[in-house]
């Protein structure tokens, strides 16, 4: 009896990029088991030693950006041109987490007490699995595996079946750097499997992005475990641009927040809220500027939009569009202007939506491609409302000189992150985590090493 075979399927042609065979159980209870003994001696290493070695894995992992950059294109339809900056956010959010690991896991010190010796020591949750996506496989995948690592625990890695590269890649760049043997591994899971291996008795955390009724699994499969649970879930975040902007600005930034990896990204800006003073002026010129775009092969270096990642996801977003626009919604980008644009395939047009409203899915359900909807509002109070109009709250934003206005209206969205003047975009320093259907717990920052590890407290009398 065969093997049953992972197949990735490359929208930049449709044809067969990878193949891989799937892990069978006993090769997946085998890496788990290397994984839960590996990690006892890695953590036991002194944390200056992990993070000389993971510092050594992003040098040979930044090596290969031109390799990854070319791979993602066919992997996953990123145009070529943009594939360094995947790199580049890997290896930001990377060193910024080995780099406050000292720190961030130093026993806490609650006081002092006559008598006693009392802290708190951090100790690593044991064997993490992160299931990683495809989207921005390596920046999505670094965010639980550097710190897991760093905070002493042992990581397998499943990536989506469309970008398995990135788990070798990662693997791979880990063992130039001489870890240990089992520490960092690597699966080519069905989602049986994975829900099998999440009810492994040596894994203690799941890290999981992804969509919502794929987290809806994973919590599912974890059920009765009594293991942590990490979820990123995605969004439908909103913009805001308030009369006092920067117009020029707001309209280069949210054009490339709207369509950047076209479109494909949990914290793309998929509905701009525009206060009525400058609504016809942004709008015409983010209209101009989207026109500007070239829709092509990734492969090619003057592409600014690529394919997405498969044709059903296109056309999942092209019955968004077409349903808005039958109950009254305007399109702005006609996309003849692209000729690359083809019914049926992954290659579709930027679009803009004007005259919407929240009776339509565009405005509503995450659309995860080259569309925009835009509406007018008349003050901040009704642009607040609109933006809390949603199950999902991953990030937000404002675009105004007012900063004071900014942090108010801030306090009153439902968001992870709440942006003022920039979108789509990481601060390694700053908690990554969103609310409502956008997921819990949180990677990132000091706040991100608190899943990986748990608390150990120590209460000693030391006067008998």
């Amino acid at each position: 009896m065969s093997t049953p075979t992972q197949t990735t399927i490359s929208p930049v042609d449709g044809s067969i990029y990878v193949e891989r065979p799937y892990a069978t159980d006993n090769e997946i209870a085998g890496t788990l088991a290397r994984a839960a003994d590996a990690r006892q001696t890695w953590a036991k290493l002194p944390i200056e030693k992990r993070a000389r070695i993971c510092h050594a894995a992003v040098d040979a992992f930044v090596a290969q950006k031109a390799r990854h950059a070319e791979e993602l294109a066919w992997q996953m339809g990123r145009p070529i041109r943009s594939g360094g900056g995947e790199v580049n956010g890997f290896e930001e959010r990377a060193r910024y987490m080995i780099d406050i690991a000292v720190d961030a896991l130093r026993p806490i010190d609650v006081g002092e007490k006559q008598g006693f010796v009392r802290y708190i020591m951090r100790e690593p949750v044991g064997v993490v699995l992160t299931i990683a996506p495809w989207n921005f496989p390596y920046m999505t995948a670094v965010n639980s595996v550097v710190p897991a690592l760093m905070a002493g625990n042992a990581v397998v890695l499943k990536h989506a079946s469309q970008t398995p590269l990135c788990a070798e890649r990662m693997v791979e760049a880990f063992r130039e750097a001489d870890l240990p043997e089992g520490v960092f591994q690597y699966l080519h899971l069905t989602h049986e499997a994975a829900a099998r291996a999440i009810r492994s008795p040596e894994v203690e955390f799941v890290a999981f992005t992804g969509s919502v009724p794929a987290g809806a699994h994973i919590e599912e499969a974890a059920v009765g475990r009594f293991l942590g649970v990490g979820l990123e879930l995605g969004g439908k975040d909103p913009a805001y641009v308030r009369p006092d902007v920067n117009l020029d600005h707001a309209i280069e930034n949210l054009a490339d927040g709207a369509f950047f990896n076209s479109g494909q990204s949990c914290c793309g800006i998929e509905r701009i809220y525009v206060h009525a003073d400058v609504y016809d002026s942004f709008v015409d010129g983010l209209a101009d500027l989207t026109r500007q775009y070239r829709l092509g092969s990734p492969l090619d270096e003057s592409t600014t939009l690529g394919p997405m990642v498969k044709s059903s996801a296109a056309d999942f977003v092209r019955s968004q569009i077409a349903e808005a626009v039958s109950q009254g919604a305007r399109t702005l980008i006609d996309a003849a202007g692209f000729p690359e644009n083809r019914e049926n395939s992954p290659y579709l047009a930027p679009q803009i939506l004007v005259d919407v409203d929240h009776s339509m899915r565009v405005m509503t359900e995450e659309s995860f491609g080259p569309v925009v909807g835009v509406m007018k509002v008349e003050s901040d109070g009704q642009a607040v409302e609109l933006m809390n109009d949603s199950e999902f709250g991953l990030t937000a934003s404002v675009w105004t000189r007012d900063l004071d206005a900014a942090v108010a209206i801030g306090n009153q969205v439902d968001t992870g992150t709440w942006f003022m003047n920039r979108c789509d975009y990481l601060d390694p320093a700053l908690a990554w985590t969103g609310v409502k259907h956008s997921g819990r717990g949180c990677t990132l920052s000091r706040v991100g090493y608190e899943s990986l590890t748990r608390p150990k407290s120590f209460h000693l009398r030391t006067e008998v």
